[in-house]
Formats: C-alpha cells, structure tokens, sequence
C-alpha cells in the first residue's frame, strides 16, 4: 500500500512539474506588448566597435503608447543579434517562444522599473562574438514574466544597428613577447656556439 502511495505522489510531482514547465514555454514573443519602451543605443564612436574597449550609452523610458504599465517591476535590458548575425547561425536563432529564443543571449543590466527616463553607459563586454547588434529592453512582472519591450531598432530590425569585432586570439603583447623570445633564443643558441668553438680550441692547443 506504501508503495502505491509513493508511486501516486511522484506522478502526480512529475503531472505538476510537467504543467508549470508547459506554462512556462507557452509564453510567446508576439503576446509581448511592443513599443512599450523608448530605448536607444549610441555607440561611443563611429564605425566598428571594439569588444572589452568600446561603450554604449543607453536610455530607456515608458512610451507614450504602453498600456501594461501597471504590471512592470523590473526592466532588463539585453544585447540582441541583427538578423544579418544571425543567418546559418541556428544557436542565434529567433523564436517565438521566449524560452527557446536565443537571438538576446547578452545581459547588459537589470534594473527596478522606474517610471522616470533610465540611462547606462555600457562597456561591451570582452567575450561579446563578432557581429551586428541592437539592444531590446524587456519589461518584466512580479512573476519574472516579461509582458512588453521596446528596442534601439525598428521592428524589422535593419535600422539604428551597430557592429562589433571581437578580441582576436592574439594579442599585440603576446606577439611582442614571442619575438623577444624568439631572438633570445637565438642569441643564446649563437653564445652556446661561440663557447663550444672556444672550448675546442683551447682543447686542441693543449
């Protein structure tokens, strides 16, 4: 009888694990509210950005056109991919359910909501990838569900986009490095040379 009432309460875990989990992933982008935020993106300079070097100063504030105010507690703001980044790219891959998309992998700040405008000047982080970017700002609820959003971009996402290169591989100070040690080596092997040359001959006036 215990048995049973064991293998009664894990079903039924797994039956409630399994709704709250199917709740969760039927949260669609679509149903968010758009345009609830006026968010903009101004790079610190023109042309290609600079990962680990490069800023960005952000603002965001509460359209005119939001309706869903009353339900924000908290705003994140994230670096999201420009459809140009993410072509054979499936790991970048919009979706339109929230929990499978991956086109807004970078956190940049989260922060209680607060109707008055919000502004953070960001430094690109040093492991962002080589790509065209925008910044999309979520409004969050009680629940950590986010109910609307605003972004530096149209909704087509081809205007107001900036790109960033990556920190390569190599660094201008480990290539200086490697050249000094490379002629050390070299100095070293040629005095290894010269003291043998010299040891012979001494050997040999003897």
């Amino acid at each position: 009888m215990a048995i049973h009432k064991i293998c009664f309460a894990s079903l039924l875990i797994c039956l409630l694990f399994q709704i709250s989990h199917g709740a969760t992933k039927e949260r669609l982008f679509s149903d968010l509210e758009k345009g609830a935020l006026e968010v903009t993106a101004k790079p610190s300079r023109e042309g290609v950005l600079d990962a680990g070097i490069d800023k960005l100063s952000i603002t965001w504030k509460l359209s005119s056109k939001a309706t869903k105010e009353a339900e924000f507690t908290t705003i994140k703001v994230k670096l999201c991919y420009a459809p140009v980044s993410q072509v054979d790219r499936p790991w970048r891959k919009t979706e339109n359910e929230l929990f499978k998309d991956k086109s807004c992998p970078h956190k940049i700040i989260t922060r209680p909501y607060d109707k008055s405008p919000q502004s953070f000047e960001y430094t690109l982080e040093r492991d962002i990838p080589t790509g065209t970017y925008f910044v999309r700002a979520y409004a969050v609820d009680a629940k950590d569900h986010e109910v609307a959003f605003g972004q530096s971009t149209d909704e087509a996402k081809s205007t107001n986009l900036f790109s960033v290169q990556a920190i390569s591989g190599r660094h201008k100070s480990l290539d200086i490095a490697s050249i000094c040690f490379s002629v050390f080596s070299v100095l070293a092997l040629l005095v290894f040379f010269v003291n043998e040359k010299r040891k012979a001959k001494i050997e040999q006036s003897k």
